[in-house]
């Protein structure tokens, strides 16, 4: 590196110091271009910015987009038909309201994942699956809920399906058929119980209603009144127990108000008042 003495200058260097003219850049015919380019750059992008921010750029975009898409609709691309399959209980004007198509429309400009999630919305679709078949059908596939309950809660009635959630919109009186549940935690505990019932199903088909009891297990009632408590632990076991006791001794039919199956090596019954003792049949194992 050179250094230069800058207070030791000699007089001759200091008087010619004077006279000496001042250094200038040659001019860059380069950094002229760099510096045009950048002039016009920022013009043109100010100038984008107005018409994006305008709406002009958009407005054509689309003018361009639905030509494109009408030009597909005279080509043969367009929704001739809706085929919808599974649907039970969702009204099929609900369901085309939904889809938001209409015949002879674009069908490239029908978004199917968009119109799955407005049908997931809808109260009985459970799943559903959404597609375009091209050159001109639209096909929906559904997967409904199943009512298999009605759930009482602090007087209220509602229609629950197998996974315990409630069904909005689903008028109860549409389903009296189905068991009557009561309790906080029933609904969650629901498909646990049918599965149960299901094991003797012709004395499953005479329970109208079932209580859940401190959370930890269910007491039955049957349709002529009777009721049933069943144990916290292999209420399954019970249940069958209580299915075989039926076919051989017909313990239903006799009058009794309460059969308790809490305890493991016996049965407990209850007869009306004033009714005659009834013989108790031994509970023993299933096989």
């Amino acid at each position: 590196m050179r250094f230069v003495n800058l207070l030791g200058l000699d007089e001759k260097r200091r008087r010619g110091a004077g006279r000496r003219r001042p250094l200038r850049a040659k001019p860059d015919p380069r950094r002229r271009r760099r510096i045009g380019a950048a002039v016009l750059l920022a013009a043109g992008l100010g100038g984008a910015a107005w018409l994006w921010t305008s709406g002009t750029v958009a407005r054509q975009v689309a003018r361009v987009g639905d030509a494109l898409l009408q030009a597909t609709a005279d080509s043969g691309f367009k929704v001739a038909d809706v085929l919808v399959e599974g649907r039970v209980r969702t009204p099929p004007g609900t369901l085309l309201q939904v889809l938001g198509v209409t015949r002879d429309a674009p069908i490239l400009a029908f978004d199917p994942h968009a119109a799955r999630r407005r049908l997931e919305a809808l109260p009985w679709v459970r799943t559903v699956s959404v597609e375009r078949r091209l050159p001109d059908l639209i096909y929906v596939r559904l997967s409904e809920r199943e009512p298999i309950a009605l759930w009482q809660d602090d007087g209220r009635l509602s229609v629950i399906d197998r996974d315990g959630a409630v069904i909005d919109g689903a008028a109860p009186e549409a389903f009296a058929q189905l068991p009557v549940l009561v309790g906080r935690d029933a609904p969650a505990h629901a498909a646990e119980l049918l599965r149960m019932l299901a094991a003797a199903p012709d004395l499953g088909a005479k329970v109208v209603a079932a209580v859940r009891v401190h959370g930890r297990r269910w007491n039955l009632r049957f349709d002529n009144g009777i009721d049933v408590r069943l144990p916290e632990k292999q209420p399954t076991l019970a249940w069958t127990q209580l299915a075989r006791i039926e076919r051989e001794h017909g313990l239903l039919e006799r009058d009794v108000t309460t059969i308790d199956l809490r305890l493991p090596d016996r049965l407990v019954v209850r007869t009306a008042p004033g009714a005659a003792p009834v013989p108790l049949p031994p509970k023993g194992k299933d096989t």
